[in-house]
C-alpha cells in the first residue's frame, strides 16, 4: 500500500492539473487506496477562523452546501486546532458539527492537517460506514497525501492572492491625475521585489471649492490582505474628505474607522489639501514621513508639520493636528512612502538627506524622474514605493522646469 500511495502523490501527470482537478483525482484515489466511503478537503479561510469544504468524493453535498467548520469546533476543527491526526469511532452530533457526516451513516473518521511551510492550509478527512480502526501506517500515508494537497493549495493561493492584489492595486491607483489650472502633478508606484504588492497607495482627487486632495499611505503588511485594507482606507478617506475640510479631522475619522473595523491593522498616511485659490496646503501626518517642500529661491526642506501616531489601535487619543504651508508660484511638494528611503544596509537619516538633495526646481514629472534615478537607480526596490509630486506652476515661462 505504501508504494501505491507514493506513486499516487508523486504522479508527474498531476503537475498539469489545476487545483480543482488535482483535488478530484487525488480524493478519488484516496477512496480506492484506503478503502473508504468518503474523502473531503476543507481549506482554511483567509482569516484563519473557519474551514470551508472545497472538494469531496462520496460526500459532495459538503461542497455544494458550502459547509463551514469553525477552527477548534467538532471533528475537523479539532484537527485544525491541534495540527495532528485525529481518529474517532463514534460519529454523531457530540463529535462532529456537520450533520451530513452522521446522516451519511459514517461510523469512523480519520482526519489529518494539511500543512505547507509551517502554515495550516486545511484538513483532509476520510470516513467509513463500516466499523474499523485505521492503522498507524494508514495515518502516516494519509498524512503524505495531505502534505501533497497542502503544497498545491499553498502555491495556488499564493499565486491567486498575488494576482488579485495586483489587480486590486491597479484598479485603485489613479490613472490620469486630475488637472487644475496652474497646478502640475506626477506620480510613481513600484511594487517591492521582496514583498510583492503591498499596502502602499497614493491618491489625488478634486474637492469642492477649487481644492485638491493628495494622499499617500502605507498599510503595514503585504500581499492581498494589505491591499484589501488599503482599498478600504482609500475609499473611507475619500468619503471623509467630502465631509470635512481639515485634513487632521479627516485622519481622525479614518483612525476611528480603522481602529474599530480593521482590527490588528496599522497604517501611516499623509493627507494634504491644496486650496488653489489661496495657494495654501493644509497637511496632516499620521505616522508618515514628512513631504519634501521646495519654495522658489530656497533650499528644499522637510515640511514642518506635527507627526501624529499611525492609524489603528486608537493611538491618537489626544487628537490630530494640521500644518498650514503656503505654496506660491514655483513651489514644489513631494510626498512619498518609506520604501523610497529605507534600505537595510543604509542609515535612514542619510537616505532622507539624499532625497532632500535630489529635489530641485523642476516640473513634477522631471522631479519624479530625478528622485527615482537618485534613490532607486539600477537596483530593484525591496519594498513598495509610492511617490507624488505637485507644483504650483511659475507665473513666467518655465525655463526652470527641466
Amino acid at each position: 500500500m505504501r508504494l501505491r500511495v507514493l506513486e499516487a502523490v508523486t504522479d508527474s501527470a498531476l503537475r498539469e492539473l489545476d487545483l480543482d482537478k488535482l483535488f478530484e483525482v487525488l480524493l478519488w484515489r484516496v477512496r480506492d487506496l484506503f478503502a473508504v466511503d468518503t474523502a473531503t478537503v476543507l481549506l482554511i479561510d483567509p482569516a484563519g477562523e473557519q474551514l470551508v469544504a472545497k472538494a469531496a468524493s462520496g460526500l459532495e453535498e459538503e461542497v455544494f452546501q458550502g459547509v463551514r467548520v469553525p477552527v477548534g469546533a467538532g471533528f475537523a476543527g479539532q484537527v485544525a486546532r491541534r495540527r495532528e491526526p485525529v481518529q474517532i469511532e463514534h460519529v454523531d452530533r457530540s463529535t462532529v458539527v456537520n450533520p451530513l457526516l452522521w446522516e451519511r451513516g459514517l461510523r469512523v473518521l480519520l482526519g489529518v492537517p494539511m500543512l505547507a511551510q509551517g502554515d495550516l492550509t486545511g484538513v483532509l478527512h476520510v470516513g467509513s460506514t463500516s466499523t474499523r480502526r485505521f492503522t498507524d501506517e494508514e495515518v502516516e500515508l494519509l498524512q503524505l497525501v495531505a502534505d501533497r494537497l497542502a503544497m498545491a493549495a499553498h502555491v495556488h493561493r499564493s499565486r491567486s492572492e498575488r494576482a488579485a492584489a495586483v489587480m486590486l492595486q491597479d484598479s485603485l491607483l489613479p490613472g490620469l491625475l486630475p488637472a487644475a489650472e496652474g497646478w502640475e502633478l506626477a506620480a510613481r508606484y513600484v511594487p517591492g521585489t521582496d514583498v510583492g504588492v503591498g499596502g502602499d497607495w497614493y491618491d489625488v482627487f478634486h474637492l469642492p471649492g477649487g481644492r485638491i486632495g493628495l494622499v499617500i499611505g502605507d498599510v503595514v503588511g503585504k500581499g492581498l490582505p494589505a491591499a484589501i485594507v488599503m482599498g478600504r482606507l482609500r475609499s473611507a478617506l475619500r468619503a471623509y474628505a467630502l465631509e470635512f475640510d481639515d485634513p487632521a479631522e479627516v485622519l481622525g475619522k479614518l483612525d476611528r474607522k480603522a481602529s474599530h473595523f480593521e482590527t490588528h491593522t496599522m497604517a501611516t498616511v499623509a493627507y494634504a489639501v491644496i486650496d488653489t485659490t489661496t495657494h495654501r496646503m493644509d497637511l496632516a501626518l499620521a505616522g508618515h514621513l514628512p513631504p519634501v517642500f521646495l519654495l522658489p529661491g530656497r533650499e528644499p526642506v522637510f515640511a514642518d508639520a506635527p507627526v501624529g501616531p499611525p492609524l489603528g489601535y486608537d493611538l491618537a487619543v489626544t487628537g490630530r493636528r494640521s500644518a498650514h504651508l503656503d505654496m506660491p508660484p514655483g513651489s514644489l511638494a513631494v510626498l512619498y512612502t518609506d520604501g523610497l528611503v529605507e534600505r537595510h544596509e543604509a542609515d535612514l537619516d542619510s537616505r532622507l538627506e539624499e532625497l532632500r538633495a535630489a529635489v530641485s526646481p523642476a516640473t513634477p514629472e522631471t522631479a519624479c524622474v530625478r528622485i527615482m534615478a537618485c534613490m532607486v537607480g539600477d537596483q530593484p526596490a525591496t519594498d513598495d514605493i509610492a511617490l507624488v509630486a505637485i507644483r504650483h506652476a511659475p507665473e513666467h515661462d518655465g525655463s526652470t522646469t527641466g
